[in-house]
């Protein structure tokens, strides 16, 4: 099957399963998104929802956040991980907002990611989601699927993230990378992985990877 074939037989795959895209992450704004997004770093988004309430209860922009001391935001987003890194963050980059950017939160990459704890998938998740600005935000579910796919080589995020620009159509970057984390989540999962079920990787996955599944199924 052609590389192009490919990429068609995704989209329309997706296309059918998720003809609604739900947002993973539990906003109202720019700003909530912003610090969600953050706190997801190596945690889940369901751990995230739970404990975004607590903090948005406090302060849900950058003014009442900066009245919070790093420790009052530390012992509120324990249950995340990586506490003592991301409350530093989030109390940097609501100064920041407030002193360069009159309390928003700025529609750029540049300026997304001069922000403490801020990397280029936060940016590229708040510019496409918050702002609707094509961007292509690469996740562990992207970077495997991609991988099983054959559509990018897998060693590195970068990569992956260059690939899927350069596949996919810029109009559909902002949906396709909710729908391919969807897929990911239900149907083509790091452990407990059932191709069975998978029916893309089934159709057009990389032979190796298929062929090392049913190895390991013997």
């Amino acid at each position: 099957m052609l590389k192009s074939d490919k990429v068609t037989f995704v989209i329309n795959t997706l296309n059918e399963l998720y003809p609604e895209i739900p947002i993973p992450l539990d906003h109202k704004d720019p700003y909530t998104l912003l610090i969600a997004v953050l706190l997801s770093a190596q945690s889940t988004d369901v751990r995230v929802n739970k404990t975004t309430p607590f903090l948005f209860e406090k302060a849900d922009n950058p003014y009442d956040m900066v009245k919070l001391s790093v420790e009052e935001i530390r012992e509120i987003i324990k249950p995340v991980g990586l506490s003592p890194m991301k409350s530093k963050g989030i109390h940097g980059l609501s100064q920041i907002l407030i002193e360069k950017h009159n309390g928003q939160v700025p529609q750029s990459f540049e300026a997304l990611e001069e922000l403490p704890a801020v990397g280029h998938k936060t940016a590229s998740v708040v510019m496409s989601q918050a702002f609707g600005i094509p961007a292509f935000p690469v996740d562990t579910h992207i970077h495997r699927l991609m991988y099983r796919w054959g559509l990018t080589n897998g060693k590195n995020v970068v990569q992956t993230e260059k690939d899927a620009k350069r596949l996919f159509p810029k109009e559909l970057w902002n949906d396709l990378h909710l729908q391919i984390i969807w897929y990911g989540r239900e149907y083509s999962p790091a452990r407990g992985w059932d191709l069975e079920k998978d029916i893309i990787t089934k159709t057009i996955g990389r032979r190796s990877t298929i062929n090392e599944y049913y190895k390991k199924k013997k």
